[in-house]
């Protein structure tokens, strides 16, 4: 027998103690639950890689947000913490998905936000005076 056959059987033996059931009841029972985890066995053996993203790569880098392609979330930035949750770093998800080696995984109104501010710094300057005084 089938493993998913001899679970069946313990879940159904385990249901028919505790309660009263017909015959017919017990098969019935023993036909959905076996199939049952035969589709979840099934669900499992499907390769992570050969899922479909939530939505296309290319529309997922929004005005405010960006949608994660593994789980379909929208975020303001994808964070390491979240793309390790997915088994991956920041580069390997942009190279899965075909987003350029320095591409920001954050929303475009927050990548101008952090231009802007960056520009008003000026830090660029402030290093080139430091080492001459």
């Amino acid at each position: 027998m089938e493993d998913y056959l001899k679970a069946a059987l313990e879940i159904v033996k385990a249901q028919a103690s505790v309660r009263t059931m017909t015959d017919e009841e017990i098969t019935s029972m023993l036909k959905n639950v076996a199939a049952g985890i035969q589709a979840a066995a099934d669900a499992e053996t499907v390769p992570a890689e050969a899922s479909v993203p939530a939505i296309e790569p290319s529309k997922a880098v929004k005005e405010n947000s960006v949608v994660c392609l593994e789980c379909g979330k929208s975020f303001k930035v994808l964070t390491k913490k979240h793309l390790a949750a997915h088994g991956l770093t920041p580069e390997e998800y942009r190279a899965k998905y075909g987003y350029k080696k320095g591409a920001p995984l954050a929303a475009k109104s927050l990548q101008r936000e952090r231009r802007k501010k960056m520009k008003d710094m000026r830090l660029w300057e402030r290093r080139r005076k430091a080492p001459a005084e």
